[in-house]
């Protein structure tokens, strides 16, 4: 399930259901207030991409992310976001690329910035096509919100539990 040569993953993804979420995308400053953007019931994302990730890798993991059974409908039974229908927000995540050396954290398999950026923004994208084209025709309102590539963000989450996956591609 992997993309790079070296073996290991392409894209680190971290998977949470909610029932609402905001996210803090710009800081307070002088003459403004900050700003935020908020989803409720469905699901966040936080992702990561490491050094040798290519667009090639997203259709599958964009597909695969929004087909997973991890929320509870209201019968109780675990369905997709698309199925729900849910909202999404997506939040950039490099940190889920670091690795202990002693008592430090180093982020050396980490893609670079411009790339990152790059890759997130086509991910960002190829998630609010899929997930508005699940919901089209379903009357149920969603949104895909996300956070801001390499700024330090604030979350507030509720969730119903804490369901929690890890996902590599």
């Amino acid at each position: 399930m992997t993309e790079r040569g070296s073996g290991g993953p392409a894209v680190r993804t971290v998977l949470q259901q909610c029932l609402q979420a905001r996210l803090q995308v710009e800081p307070a400053e002088e003459d403004r207030e900050a700003r935020f953007v908020q989803i409720h019931r469905g699901m966040v994302i936080y992702v990561c991409f490491f050094k040798g990730a290519t667009d090639d890798i997203l259709p599958k993991t964009v597909s695969t992310l929004l087909s997973l059974r991890l929320c509870e409908s209201t019968t109780g039974r675990l369905v997709s976001v698309s199925e729900l229908p849910g909202s999404l927000l997506i939040v950039p995540q490099a940190t889920l690329g670091g690795r202990a050396r002693g008592r430090a954290m180093q982020y050396h398999s980490n893609i670079s910035k411009e790339e990152g950026q790059r890759l997130y923004g086509a991910f960002v994208s190829l998630c609010e096509k899929e997930l508005l084209a699940a919901a089209a025709g379903t009357g149920v309102q969603v949104t895909v919100q996300h956070g801001t590539y390499g700024n330090r963000q604030v979350l507030q989450l509720d969730t119903n539990g804490p369901y929690t996956h890890l996902m590599e591609f």
